[in-house]
């Protein structure tokens, strides 16, 4: 099928995006170290969390999936209202292969989590291609289930927890309420889905767009997906955890959040879910930015359409934990 040109660019963002470029090419296997390279070196600091004392801080080492390796979970609290708080359970991007619970991802949720006085809780899952499908995914569920059964002693609220992530992140977070869905698991109230990585199989048209086009391109994609999937990636066998395009049925999720640049790889697979969710009479909220690339406002923080998406996810947070206040009390924990 032959393929359309890409959209500009917003004003704003090309100049920015020719320098993020210059200093990151797309990524091929060979580049994995030095995506995770970058990840240690962009790590949040103690303090950083903290914000002056905004958050408390504490980290836990739990089982994760399977096999019982240890799993580190990032709790942040607020401290200047009292618990229990709702909850933002937070899924790092980094294309499947890099980032950790301190990613910069987790800026924008504790941006987030201060305004509206919630907890955030990252999850640090094992990454591809070491731990490949179903390990990534498995860990984040696993670790959901342990911050529910374990909701009194962390002071947090299990009946208000919001799923969220960005790009692999995203995808995740998407996955684990499949899950939680199917499983009978934790009733969760929202999955915030930043341009999310959804569709492993990368033959949309956007995919075709941009296979060298802006951050994150197709190129990058198919290798993130390689990572995790291997020689599986784009067959039959894939589970719709894995790559929750593959979803024959959307019905029965939490309302979801969807956000995603108009020139970026992952747009018509964000947009399709959407279409899917509403097709079955789901509550979906979807953003697509006109000009903007893949995690345009982590880069660009002070562009227009930037503080536009920001704006947008937290006025969707505001009205999801409206439609969810707790019906009954929870005992504070230790």
């Amino acid at each position: 099928m032959s393929k359309g040109q890409p959209p500009p660019f917003d004003p704003e963002l090309a100049g920015p995006l020719e320098g993020i470029l210059a200093g990151l090419p797309s990524m091929t296997a060979d580049q994995i170290p030095d995506r995770r390279a970058r990840t240690v070196a962009g790590r949040l600091t103690d303090e950083q969390i903290r914000r002056n004392g905004a958050f408390d801080l504490v980290e836990r080492q739990i089982p994760g999936y399977a096999d019982g390796a240890g799993v580190a979970l990032l709790i942040c609290r607020p401290t200047a209202t009292p618990g229990p708080h709702p909850v933002i359970f937070s899924i790092h991007g980094g294309g499947m292969v890099a980032g950790d619970a301190r990613t910069a991802d987790l800026i924008g949720e504790l941006d987030r989590a201060e305004h509206l006085q919630l907890a955030v809780i990252s999850v640090e899952y094992r990454l591809a291609p070491e731990h490949p499908d179903p390990i990534p995914v498995e860990d984040c569920y696993a670790a959901l289930r342990w911050v529910v059964e374990h909701g009194a002693e962390l002071r947090i609220d299990p009946d208000r927890i919001i799923v969220s992530g960005n790009s692999a992140g995203g995808g995740l977070a998407a996955g684990v309420a499949l899950i939680a869905r199917d499983r009978g698991g934790p009733d969760l109230i929202g999955q915030m889905l930043q341009c999310p990585m959804l569709d492993d199989r990368c033959d949309t048209e956007s995919a075709r767009q941009m296979e060298h086009v802006g951050l994150w391109n197709t190129l990058s994609n198919r290798t993130g997906w390689t990572a995790l999937l291997g020689e599986r990636r784009g067959g039959a066998e894939v589970s719709p955890y894995a790559a929750p395009a593959r979803a024959a049925d959307l019905s029965g999720l939490p309302p979801a959040f969807i956000d995603v640049g108009s020139v970026e790889s992952l747009r018509d697979e964000a947009v399709q879910f959407a279409l899917e969710m509403w097709r079955v009479g789901g509550s979906a909220e979807l953003h697509v930015w006109s000009g903007a690339f893949h995690s345009f406002d982590q880069w660009v923080p002070g562009a227009v359409v930037s503080d536009s998406a920001v704006k947008a996810r937290l006025a969707w947070l505001r009205r999801v934990l409206d439609n969810a206040r707790p019906t009954r009390p929870h005992p504070q924990g230790a």
